[in-house]
């Protein structure tokens, strides 16, 4: 079998396995979201170095719910510096004060993904979350954030803290495709990642509309969104600063 095969044949069995045993975990974070949405409530998603793309998964996409807030800090995004957002996601203190620049209130919701779980930003953002009301959902991988230790003070690890944890069943250290001579290729993180997200918006949209509540949804500008994308960004424009 190519290593390309190989790979995606691993997403294949990952895919499986995620049917097998999130589907209630997804469940329960659609129905928090909807329950959320319903009651007017917002819905943060936050992530640091690569799982930061998680964060815009949702954001302002076609298909998409418009109640979508990221969470970007360049600090612990790759652009601005790679190695910089490595230690910026280990420091303590850093989420309380990333979190003070956003509106968040009580009844809010927010999704955080981490695959190792184990980082002193993650462990506050949903330490500083649960502090200000809001319900957090863990996106991680349990295989590894089980085997690793925390870098937090406390000792805890995300799905620790989580109200919810969805489990991406990834392996520890990610990257799943073995080589003889170097270490892992091919990490599984992000493309689990945003099919999980993106089924949890799906079955959010569902439980809103059987509750006859209609989900403010974007449409793709290319096929013709109208009135609909520029009614919804004027609404939440003073809301959602990265609008």
């Amino acid at each position: 079998m190519s290593k390309s095969l190989d790979y995606i044949s691993n997403i294949e069995k990952l895919i499986k396995e995620v049917k097998e045993t999130q589907m209630n975990s997804l469940k329960q974070s659609a129905e928090i979201i909807a329950e959320s949405l319903i009651k007017d409530g917002m819905l943060y998603i936050f992530g640091t170095g690569h799982s930061h793309m998680l964060a815009e998964e949702l954001f302002y996409r076609a298909g998409g719910l418009a109640k979508v807030y990221p969470i970007l800090d360049e600090g612990l995004m790759l652009h601005s510096g790679a190695t910089k957002s490595t230690s910026f996601e280990r420091l303590h203190g850093y989420a309380e004060a990333l979190l003070d620049d956003y509106p968040v209130k009580e009844g809010d919701v927010i999704i955080i993904a981490s695959n190792s779980g184990r980082n002193a930003v993650t462990i506050e953002m949903a330490m500083e979350a649960k502090k200000r009301g809001m319900q957090v959902l863990a996106l991680t991988s349990l295989k590894h954030s089980q085997s690793a230790t925390s870098r937090h003070a406390s000792g805890k690890r995300l799905f620790e803290l989580a109200d919810v944890v969805v489990d991406n069943c990834g392996c520890a250290g990610d990257a799943a495709i073995e080589f003889e001579g170097t270490g892992n290729v091919g990490p599984t993180s992000t493309v689990i990642g945003a099919l999980l997200l993106q089924a949890i918006i799906c079955e959010a949209v569902d439980i809103m509309l059987t509750k006859n509540v209609k989900p403010e949804v974007y449409i793709s500008s290319n096929v013709g969104s109208g009135d609909n994308n520029q009614a919804l960004i004027e609404k939440y424009k003073k809301q959602i600063k990265c609008l």
